[in-house]
């Protein structure tokens, strides 16, 4: 029977979109754990403050600029997060972003322009670190995709289609990484509060609540704070060796209902802050 190998005792791990929300909240947990983290993001002040933060609290952190639709930035961020914290073990890929339009009212360029981020960006970044964790025969690629490829969303269509792509490519690569040690995971998080959507006005967020009423997407007001996603991340890339989490989808869980006298439930009494993904 082949042997099964352990992890190594130190995985460093790269983050990218790491400035707020899911990013943000994977970054801090992981380091939590006793993992070496690199924060990458475009807004490079707010992961710096982050990764102070983490180091203050005895963790391991560096911050570095990263721009993922960049060939040039991408390189820069592995190459400089490998030199301060050693081989990449584990990448998490949280990059993103969502505009709430139409799909047949966006014009092509910004619906080009998501695709770029969400999706091409998210393969520019594995390209640029899974050969080498192949060569090594161990590693952990964890895509961060969202519950709109399950129940597809109005007012989404870009980020609906480009959340797609980022499954149909994760579960490409895991055809393509079998044998090689490498484990590449779907993490599918239900509505999200974080940072997304925080730019978008009073009017635009509601009509997309009300929408997702409309369409029966909102069975109650509960949302999955970022750090319920980031303990999903521990959970898949905690797994032993020889063990595969090949999609984990996490949703929020709705309030507890009042007893009744009859049926045993009546309405939730709790409301909860209305969010986006």
């Amino acid at each position: 029977m082949p042997t099964v190998l352990s992890h190594p005792d130190r995985r460093p791990v790269l983050v990218t979109g790491a400035s707020s929300g899911v990013g943000s909240a994977v970054a801090v947990g992981l380091a939590a754990a006793g993992y070496p983290v690199a924060l990458g993001a475009r807004r490079t002040a707010i992961c710096e403050e982050l990764a102070e933060r983490i180091r203050a609290d005895g963790g391991e952190a560096v911050a570095l600029a990263l721009d993922v639709t960049s060939d040039e930035s991408v390189s820069f961020f592995v190459a400089e997060a490998e030199q301060a914290l050693g081989e990449v073990e584990v990448v998490v890929t949280c990059a993103g972003e969502v505009t709430p339009e139409n799909a047949y009212e966006t014009a092509t360029p910004d619906f080009e322009a998501q695709l770029q981020l969400n999706l091409v960006g998210t393969q520019r970044f594995v390209a640029r670190v899974a050969p080498a964790m192949a060569a090594r025969r161990r590693g952990d690629i964890v895509f961060v995709s969202s519950d709109v490829v399950r129940l597809p969303r109005p007012r989404m269509g870009a980020y609906v289609a480009a959340k797609n792509g980022v499954e149909g490519l994760a579960r490409a690569m895991q055809m393509e990484l079998e044998g090689t040690g490498v484990r590449a995971s779907i993490l599918r998080p239900g509505p999200t509060l974080s940072g997304v959507g925080s730019t978008w006005p009073v009017e635009v967020l509601q009509a997309v609540l009300d929408d997702w009423v409309r369409f029966g997407l909102a069975r109650h007001d509960r949302f999955l704070q970022p750090r319920d996603v980031a303990a999903a991340v521990l959970a898949v890339i905690s797994m032993p060796r020889g063990a595969h989490v090949t999609l984990l989808e996490v949703e929020p869980e709705a309030p507890l209902r009042e007893a009744g006298p009859e049926r045993g439930a009546a309405a939730p009494r709790e409301t909860g802050r209305e969010g986006d993904r």
